[in-house]
């Protein structure tokens, strides 16, 4: 069995002394499980080094101090005003939240939570603000001529003669996009600006404004000692922030840049990679609702971060619940998902699909119906939770033919019965009584050949029997959690049937 590519980076890294591995994102909208890799590669890493014995530490830093860069489509028209300012500095979209920033984040902080992701949780408006990038903000101002060659070099972009490695936030507008440095003193750690505003002012280094993005990224790695770091591919680009960050790192700030580790994205299947800005996405919670954590975290942990994820929330999202679940994946792969001393849940999401329909919403039937079909009921906890998930996944992604209405009355279409499958279906209800769901759903090809009947017209039958539908789920199975003495009832009926 090939080592587990977590494992790599811990081998490679654990014995090098303390590592620090930082992740963050910019909450500019709803956090999606495109997002979610980011995080889940981290803690991934964070675990395979403590395992290892390593000293190591996971941080999180929110870029709250980033500034609002469009009108998204989730946004009214209203914010179109607040395009250029601090996303910490903008009310909440919804007035639920003290900013817009925090309406953003917060759902996603309790999401980590509920990954079993812990982290140091820094948000970078108050880094700012108190003055944790005083000294990266004198160094890149001293240097600004330094810093933009690096670009320069690096990128092949001309820098402007007015470039200024420091946004100043407008103190009439509130805008940093709309801000010109016109001069610095480094002393009293003041910056003058001018605003297309119109507005001329004074700002400080503590929170008057932020180091652009790429001189912020690798300012941020001395101060908090960072290691390891995993970031997206757009950044990993040639000529991009990574590549700039690391000679600003190195030349600057005198610091060895981080151990990159660069993942691809996540594609909604179909659609194309998630992004909150196109509105290309599923959110964290949303998916949380669908299936456990746990499933999450292996959907990312599975894949090497180089290799791009088709996400496909339909049938392929159940049988990766069943995946992890039955214990079929990478046990590595599967160890690091865990979280806690949770055991994994018995019952298929395919089965539980089948008898949250025929239950609807009564908790007793729900029990009675997996009871019937073989199946321990004594975690009702974890049970009902799972029924939730699986309501949520037929409300919202499954395919409709998958979505069934148990007949309480025999189907006007049990009529159109052939004479031989009038008998198949007698013979298995003289034989259903005390046999188990693969016993029964087996005792359906046998009395097929029985018969010489093809078997898929015998399935078709009990389905139309059920269901008045000629598909259903796994037959066996879903006859298996019924009343017996309603399907034998139901079968006899059917097959009394006169022509």
């Amino acid at each position: 069995m090939s080592i587990h590519w977590a494992d790599v980076i811990a081998q490679e890294l654990g014995n090098r002394g303390p590592q620090t591995i930082a992740t963050g994102i910019t909450p500019s909208g709803p956090v999606h499980i495109g997002n979610m890799r980011e995080v889940v590669t981290a803690n991934a890493i964070y675990r395979a080094l403590e395992e290892r014995g390593a000293e190591a530490r996971l941080i999180y830093i929110a870029d709250t101090f980033d500034r609002l860069r469009k009108l998204y489509p989730f946004l009214d028209e209203s914010f179109k005003e607040h395009i250029g300012k601090p996303l910490s500095e903008i009310p909440c979209p919804k007035g639920c939240c003290e900013s817009y920033a925090d309406h953003f984040l917060l759902p996603f902080l309790a999401s980590m939570e509920k990954l079993g992701i812990e982290s140091e949780i820094y948000k970078a408006d108050e880094l700012y603000k108190k003055g944790a990038y005083v000294e990266a903000i004198k160094t890149a101002l001293a240097r600004r001529d330094d810093i933009a060659r690096i670009l320069q070099e690096v990128s092949g972009r001309d820098v402007p003669e007015t470039w200024s490695p420091f946004d100043p936030i407008c103190q009439c507008c509130g805008r940093t996009n709309t801000t010109k440095v016109t001069g610095f003193d480094i002393k009293k750690e003041i910056v003058d600006y001018e605003c297309n505003c119109g507005c001329k002012g004074t700002v400080s280094f503590r929170g008057g404004g932020k180091l652009v993005w790429r001189v912020d990224w690798p300012a941020r790695w001395p101060i908090f000692k960072i290691t390891i770091e995993p970031f997206g591919k757009d950044h990993a680009t040639t000529g991009g922030s990574y590549d700039t960050g690391k000679r600003i790192s190195q030349e600057i700030y005198n610091y060895q840049a981080p151990y990159p580790i660069i993942y691809e994205w996540i594609h909604l299947k179909g659609v194309g990679a998630m992004h909150s800005s196109t509105g290309i996405a599923i959110t964290i919670q949303e998916m949380l609702d669908v299936v456990p954590p746990e499933v999450l975290r292996y959907l990312i942990i599975r894949n090497k971060p180089e290799k791009h994820i088709d996400f496909d929330p339909a049938m392929p999202l159940i049988t990766l619940v069943d995946e992890y679940d039955q214990r079929k994946g990478d046990e590595r792969a599967l160890a690091l998902s865990a979280i806690g001393d949770i055991k994994p849940f018995e019952v298929p999401f395919r089965h539980m699909v089948t008898v949250v329909q025929i239950a609807r919403n009564d908790k007793e039937l729900l029990l009675k119906s997996l009871q019937r079909s073989g199946y321990d009921i004594s975690r009702r906890d974890e049970i009902f939770a799972r029924a939730r998930n699986v309501q949520s996944w037929l409300d919202r992604y499954a395919p409709t033919y998958v979505k069934f209405q148990l007949a309480e009355k025999l189907p006007s279409a049990a009529k159109n019965l052939s004479v031989l499958e009038r008998k198949g279906l007698e013979m298995l209800a003289d034989r259903i009584n005390d046999k188990t769901a693969a016993e029964i759903h087996d005792g359906i090809y046998a009395i097929s050949k029985e018969l010489n009947l093809d078997s898929n017209k015998l399935f078709q039958a009990v389905y139309i029997v059920f269901l008045g539908d000629r598909q259903g789920p796994k037959a066996g199975w879903f006859l298996a959690s019924l009343d017996r003495e309603f399907v034998k009832g139901q079968l006899r009926e059917a097959a009394s049937i006169s022509q």
